[in-house]
């Protein structure tokens, strides 16, 4: 199975007028079709430079990658990025800003537009295409975010935290909700998260990463009947608390050496 993105050796240096500071060093990742894989490890491993370069927001300073078997030059449609924040135009109606992405990529037609309008349906936001931002909350403005992000029907998608903003009951409902979107549309996912337990939760692999610089410490798979479980049922299963702990401890460990 061709794997939809591949690192190959990738390292990166941050140069200042003062200093070279190396993020990330020799890393190798690959990431399977229909996979949802999380990025853990302490602050300044260089998790979200990670994502900036799969998304081709950031060139590496040595090494490659290649989405869908093709070498990342740029930012391309295939791949959709969703952020901590979900910087909606507070001009524009919950519509407009779900199709944006349609407009900025040349493909604002009727059928897209039909589509997206059926993704906002799909979200619970039917009633709120006509409103503004403004008028919604926290968790709703990050589903139309979602919407955003899949209109354009990206094959991969990269989130950076998504719902690190959010209260903790609309955090575990936005979880069960794109674990499962993106289930049912066979999307593959990188997520990039400070909260172990949602990693575990909604992953098929957990990679901790260490810092100083960064690179792969230690991979985790998580297992089958947690993996299929809804994120909130998950955590309620049998060996989930055991990896939850395991996963800890290494990161611990990471954190006494580096």
């Amino acid at each position: 199975m061709e794997p939809v993105v591949e690192l190959q050796h990738i390292t990166h240096v941050y140069v200042s007028d003062r200093e070279a500071s190396l993020a990330l060093d020799g890393l190798d990742l690959k990431v399977f079709p229909g996979e949802f894989v999380s990025l853990v490890g302490p602050s300044g491993c260089g998790k979200t430079t990670l994502l900036s370069i799969v998304a081709g927001l950031l060139n590496p300073t040595k090494g490659g990658v290649f989405v869908y078997g093709r070498k990342v030059e740029g930012p391309t449609p295939e791949v959709g990025y969703m952020l901590q924040q979900d910087y909606l135009f507070p001009w524009r109606t919950i519509f407009e800003n779900a199709s944006i992405g349609l407009e900025l990529t040349g493909r604002l037609d009727d059928k897209q537009l039909t589509r997206t309008s059926s993704l906002l349906e799909e979200m619970g936001l039917e009633e709120a295409k006509n409103m503004y931002p403004q008028q919604l909350s926290g968790g709703m403005r990050q589903r139309v975010a979602l919407v955003r992000t899949l209109s354009t029907d990206p094959g991969l998608l990269l989130l950076d935290e998504p719902f690190s903003a959010l209260d903790y009951q609309t955090k575990l409902q936005l979880e069960d909700l794109i674990s499962e979107t993106l289930r049912e549309k066979n999307k593959t996912a990188i997520l990039v998260t400070h909260d172990l337990s949602e990693a575990v939760a909604v992953s098929d692999r957990v990679i901790v990463l260490g810092s100083h610089p960064g690179k792969i410490r230690r991979t985790f798979q998580v297992p089958e009947h947690i993996r299929l479980a809804r994120p909130l049922v998950a955590r309620e299963q049998s060996g989930f608390n055991e990896l939850f702990h395991e996963i800890w401890r290494e990161m611990e460990s990471a954190g006494d050496k580096e």
